[in-house]
């Protein structure tokens, strides 16, 4: 459980190049779609129903693209830059669609580091099973900043 236990915070500007890369693949389970769709209480049909699906240019459901935008979210929160970090800016586009079932694998890597503003700019690519371009574009991320305040080391014990 993430909430209540103390989490170090990822990694500062200072310690990010340009030119890191994360390659991470994620599967599209039932159980992904069900959490995002029981979330957003989205129903659009596009989405869960195969026989509406069979009868769209798509001919079966596809994975909500604001689903895939959360995965490269939530790899920024956990490893690029990590605990703290924030996606202020995003251009994505989707190409091709994804399907149930699929099997994405993602390539953030940095491409710019903006010191004086605290932001990076991370390159994103997502491909499919045939290795085709399902995600492309870059997100803009502020790395954790912490500040040292005097009442820091007191609150720890709260």
């Amino acid at each position: 459980m993430i909430l209540g236990k103390k989490r170090r915070p990822g990694r500062k500007i200072e310690d990010i190049s340009i030119g890191e890369k994360l390659v991470l693949t994620e599967k599209i389970e039932d159980k992904d779609l069900l959490l995002y769709l029981g979330l957003t209480n989205d129903s659009n049909p596009l989405y869960i129903q195969h026989d509406f699906a069979s009868q769209t240019t798509y001919e079966k459901p596809i994975v909500p693209t604001i689903m895939l935008t959360g995965i490269i979210t939530s790899a920024t929160s956990k490893y690029l830059p990590g605990p703290g970090s924030h996606v202020v800016e995003q251009h994505l586009i989707f190409p091709l669609p994804v399907f149930h079932y699929s099997t994405i694998e993602f390539l953030l890597e940095v491409i710019e580091v903006k010191l004086d503003v605290n932001q990076i700019v991370v390159k994103v690519e997502a491909t499919n099973e045939e290795k085709e371009i399902v995600i492309t574009g870059t997100i803009t991320v502020i790395p954790p900043k912490v500040l040292d305040l005097l009442t820091s080391q007191t609150m720890d014990n709260f």
